[in-house]
């Protein structure tokens, strides 16, 4: 019985489909790269918290008081949110625009408004603490604000790419094509 579909050999005149595959579309918002190990183990470990806190706000409401119960499981839903956003934060790509997701705030960037996406040699700060190291950041200038304001859309040594810089580099070649293509810069 032969398998055509696990196999190479097919006729060359098959007409082949030329629509899109569903991860083409490119209106849809994509991060450009995976999440670094620092930032999924961050995560987990605040996910791990939180099945802690959830068994905890069972065993309250076994013994104790519903209203304790309902307070350590809200506790755990404001964890369990922090972890699903922190895994969430980063850079994002469509056809429409950059957007940059923070903790507390998402920021979008139509490619209208985008005078150049570039790598730059500069400060950074380390894991995003307040101590800086020399590395690379790619910075994003806009056509209504100035470049110092803004902070870099991705550095060397953040969370998802710190002792990665090859994925540094490929990310960053990415979003920069990205505004190549859809920018116009």
């Amino acid at each position: 019985m032969p398998l055509p579909f696990l196999t190479a050999d097919r006729a060359f005149d098959q007409v082949v489909d030329d629509t899109p595959l569903p991860y083409d579309d490119r209106d849809r918002w994509r991060r450009p790269y995976r999440p670094g190990p620092w930032r999924v183990g961050a995560s987990a470990l605040l996910l791990l918290l939180a099945s802690y806190v959830l068994f905890a706000a069972v065993i309250i409401a076994f013994t104790g008081t519903l209203s304790g119960a309902v307070t350590v499981f809200a506790i755990a839903l404001v964890v369990i949110a922090g972890a699903l956003r922190l895994l969430r934060m980063g850079v994002w790509v469509s056809a429409r625009g950059l957007r940059r997701v923070g903790l507390f705030a998402t920021r979008t960037t139509r490619w209208e408004r985008v005078v150049s996406v570039r790598t730059v040699q500069q400060p950074v700060r380390w894991l995003g603490l307040p101590r800086t190291v020399q590395g690379q950041a790619l910075v994003l200038v806009r056509k209504d604000r100035a470049a110092e304001e803004l902070p870099p859309l991705l550095t060397t040594h953040g969370a998802d790419f710190l002792a990665r810089p090859q994925a540094f580099d490929r990310a960053a070649d990415t979003v920069e094509a990205w505004a190549a293509e859809y920018g116009r810069v």
